[in-house]
């Protein structure tokens, strides 16, 4: 049976912003889905997917397949045709295997289609705020001449452009499932999970906005169980300030997750959150110290290098 590497990741608490979806005149929106019959503001899977590309280019000596270029703002490849997967020999690329692609050519005759396709092995879920969204929006103003092409007339440069965003004050979490005997080089895994392990910055629009998407917490399961069983594994009674995991405990409780199966990460020692896990005999340590032993405890169950 092949080995099921599962994690659920929460941020810490921060203001997040421009995290665009559809701007609504010259308001800067928020993704935002229902969720338990309230808004919750929304960070895409491909964005979280964009931001770890950029961590696992400095893990890889060969670096990934395609990389943003920030000058043209367009993405750079090394093999746009994944000639690398046609043999088993052939040069493939971390991104690729990790996040797998698609590549899809126009029709030459019709009715025919020509593809090229790799499932990814990590998948990762939408993250979703731990608080709903309340309705912030604050007003601002760029300074005069800051964005001319928003403003006509001669005076152009003489006044400030209003502008409204819209704002939350939350935390996120999101999933990710990882099946390391289903990828070319099995190294490759640990590579990834140091990688969300040290996110930063996810999203956003431009540079006027920082939030924090490294993981506050964190509860690994390495499992032969097909089903992750942890996804959305994190709740918040006092508006986001602490985090709990009562749904995790009630699935320890069925029998449904057994508790070696399970790691935990947690930034704070005082919080409620590590109490809680400690107090159920789960192995709990600080968020760093909880990936390495999940690459450890990996590195000895299939056989691949502890560190990235």
């Amino acid at each position: 049976m092949s080995l099921h590497v599962y994690a659920n990741f929460v941020t810490p608490y921060g203001t997040a912003a421009n995290n665009r979806a559809e701007t609504d005149g010259n308001i800067t929106t928020l993704q935002k889905i229902l969720w338990l019959g309230h808004p919750h503001s929304t960070v895409s899977a491909e964005a979280i997917r964009f931001s770890l590309r950029r961590r696992l280019a400095d893990l890889e000596d060969s670096g990934t397949n395609r990389r943003w270029n920030e000058t043209e703002r367009t993405n750079s490849w090394e093999d746009p045709e994944f000639r690398g997967w046609d043999t088993d020999s052939g040069k493939t690329y971390i991104d690729d295997d990790l996040l797998g692609y698609m590549r899809a050519e126009a029709a030459k005759t019709e009715g025919t289609t020509s593809t090229k396709v790799r499932r990814a092995v990590l998948e990762l879920t939408r993250a979703v705020s731990l608080t709903p969204w309340n309705g912030d929006v604050t007003f601002n103003a760029a300074s005069p001449g800051a964005t001319p092409a928003a403003v006509r007339g001669k005076d152009k440069f003489k006044h400030p452009v209003p502008y409204g965003c819209e704002v939350h004050a939350t935390r996120y979490q999101y999933g990710m499932s990882l099946t390391p005997e289903s990828l070319r080089e099995k190294s490759r895994a640990a590579s990834a999970i140091d990688a969300l392990c040290h996110l930063g910055t996810v999203a956003g629009n431009q540079g006027r906005f920082l939030y924090d998407f490294s993981p506050d917490a964190v509860v690994f399961r390495l499992t032969h169980d097909p089903a992750p069983r942890i996804l959305y594994c994190f709740e918040s009674n006092d508006h986001g300030k602490t985090v709990s995991v009562d749904q995790l405990l009630a699935r320890l409780d069925s029998g449904d997750i057994q508790i070696e199966e399970l790691i935990g990460g947690v930034s704070d020692f005082e919080s409620p959150l590590y109490q809680q896990l400690k107090n159920r005999g789960l192995e709990t340590m600080g968020v760093k110290a909880a990936c390495a032993s999940v690459l450890d405890r990996m590195s000895k169950l299939i056989g691949i290098e502890a560190q990235p």
